[in-house]
């Protein structure tokens, strides 16, 4: 996996760079690729389309890098509003929701726990079942908990990418997880 450019200094030099050198263009893609497809992918629920469409962000962003204008955000906030902006016209294109399969997430996006089988299928089902929950909230609130929990930004990163004060996120973050206990809650009664 890639690790981003620590030091902020280090990063603007890099995108300096990459408007006109390629190699350090594919040194920023090295940086981000694993985090935007985690993103992608847990926003579409393929693996297939995850590729696709991470392939489409960083063209993109390669498309229209000598553009860029340093504004203050980390890099990854354009990488992930491009992100954003593709999943959602993936979305309104096939007006359509998709199940995870549960092959792509014990295969692809969640490490094993446990060696016994037992273990692993109830891991599994409860993995299974918080996905779909989770697909009932709206998307705003399911890239939150993405970025969160997958991407494991703070509340202050999250801001940025969602354009809202940190402030707004914390207040966003408890309302969803109040929403989940609700329908988690409910789904239990029924």
């Amino acid at each position: 996996m890639g690790v981003p450019v620590n030091d902020r200094q280090d990063e603007i030099a890099l995108i300096d760079a990459a408007k006109t050198d390629p190699a350090a263009f594919g040194e920023l893609y090295k940086c981000y690729v694993d985090r935007i497809y985690n993103y992608i992918f847990f926003r579409t629920g393929s693996v297939k389309d995850a590729e696709d469409l991470t392939g489409k962000v960083f063209f993109k962003a390669m498309s229209h890098i000598k553009g860029y204008k340093h504004m203050g955000l980390p890099f990854s906030a354009w990488l992930y509003r491009i992100a954003h902006n593709l999943v959602a016209n993936y979305h309104r294109d096939r007006a359509r929701k998709e199940e995870i399969s549960l092959d792509d997430v014990h295969n692809q996006a969640l490490p094993q726990v446990g060696h016994h089988p037992e273990m692993r299928a109830v891991r599994t089902q409860e993995v299974e079942n918080l996905l779909v929950t989770i697909r009932k909230l709206s998307p705003i609130r399911q890239e939150l908990l993405i970025l969160k929990f997958v991407d494991q930004l703070s509340n202050a990163e999250i801001g940025q990418i969602m354009r809202k004060s940190e402030g707004a996120v914390k207040s966003l973050y408890h309302r969803t997880l109040l929403e989940l206990r609700e329908i988690m809650n409910s789904e239990e009664e029924e």
